[in-house]
């Protein structure tokens, strides 16, 4: 039997008038990402300094607590620059709602970046007890730092991996397809990513002798990173597009490589300076090169109906109603 053509074409999923079925990510670059960025590298650095504190390695744990002081500084003022105005993240601190990821994540960020910057004081006033500034202060406050800097580093082991977290939630918590369909590998994927930026700089800022634990850091980083990134664009499969596609995926292409490449320089760098360098400048280049494809990646699922229409069809397919049979009566 002759196979009929069909009559009527395959739909391309286009919506009305060609317009995307849901409305596109407003946030900008670079403010965005260097935000998403800034705010996880804080957190790492800040668990990476909390345990190089409690394990004796100081000088590791001054530059980490300085580099969770500037990444938290540096999150928030690219936060403001993308609200447009300062006064309104203030007015996020008005509100207290357990179901917002915004008001949540402007919670913790004021409270993370007070504790590090007392376990950072405290640190600096550790490294150089005769300074000038710490010469200043009064007795009370000289003698109290060392056990406030103390527990403000205990707490923030706390902080600081829902700061390298809480960013990825706040991005699944969306309609948009690319992200909200990649809530669980988002999270590892910030961590890593986090986890491989803070033991770069670690690697950079301590002679080559005392970098062991930083460069540790990087490379499981860069190891989780890698693996969520795989597993997410596995298991998303049709959604997962954006990330191998087009701007996104050659953004997420750069940020594998350079990732891959720093883990490996960072195996060999041994105690030059030159390979640490090297290998700190990829892990960090990586870093951000990821959170800069995850927000094109999210704008190029947001455009195309196809992401949105076709595992809402899929859904609905797999939800249908099973009717119960029909009872027979003696």
């Amino acid at each position: 039997m002759r196979r009929e053509d069909a009559m009527v074409p395959e739909a391309d999923f286009r919506s009305y008038y060609g317009q995307p079925v849901i409305k596109a990510p407003v946030w900008h670059e670079p403010n965005m990402p260097l935000y998403l960025y800034l705010g996880g590298l804080s957190g790492a650095a800040s668990v990476m300094s909390a345990m190089a504190r409690f394990t004796g390695r100081d000088r590791l744990a001054l530059a980490g607590g300085i580099t969770a002081v500037a990444g938290a500084a540096g999150g928030a003022a690219f936060l403001v620059a993308e609200l447009g105005r300062p006064e309104r993240f203030l007015n996020m601190l008005r509100v207290f709602k357990p179901t917002s990821p915004m008001s949540m994540g402007s919670w913790l960020l004021a409270a993370h970046s007070g504790l590090a910057t007392v376990a950072a004081a405290s640190s600096v006033a550790a490294a150089s007890p005769g300074s000038r500034i710490v010469s200043r202060l009064p007795a009370g406050v000289a003698a109290a730092l060392p056990a406030a800097g103390g527990a403000a580093a205990l707490v923030t082991v706390l902080t600081g991996p829902l700061m390298a977290t809480y960013t990825a939630v706040l991005v699944a918590d969306t309609a948009v397809p690319a992200w909200h369909e990649a809530h669980r590998e988002l999270p590892f994927l910030f961590a890593g990513s986090a986890l491989a930026s803070a033991g770069a700089l670690g690697m950079l800022a301590v002679p080559p002798a005392e970098a062991g634990p930083a460069r540790t850091v990087a490379v499981l980083g860069a190891a989780l990173e890698t693996a969520a990134g795989a597993v997410l664009e596995r298991r998303l499969g049709l959604v997962g597009e954006p990330y191998r596609l087009g701007k996104a995926g050659r953004r997420m292409r750069i940020a594998r490589a350079l990732t891959v490449g720093g883990a490996l320089l960072t195996t060999v760098a041994g105690r030059s300076r030159a390979l640490a360098a090297l290998s700190g400048a990829a892990l960090t280049a990586g870093a951000l090169y990821t959170r800069f494809g995850v927000l094109e990646a999210g704008r190029a699922s947001a455009a195309d109906p196809k992401y949105t229409v076709v595992p809402q069809r899929r859904r609905r397919e797999t939800r249908k109603v099973v009717r119960p049979p029909a009872r027979v009566w003696p």
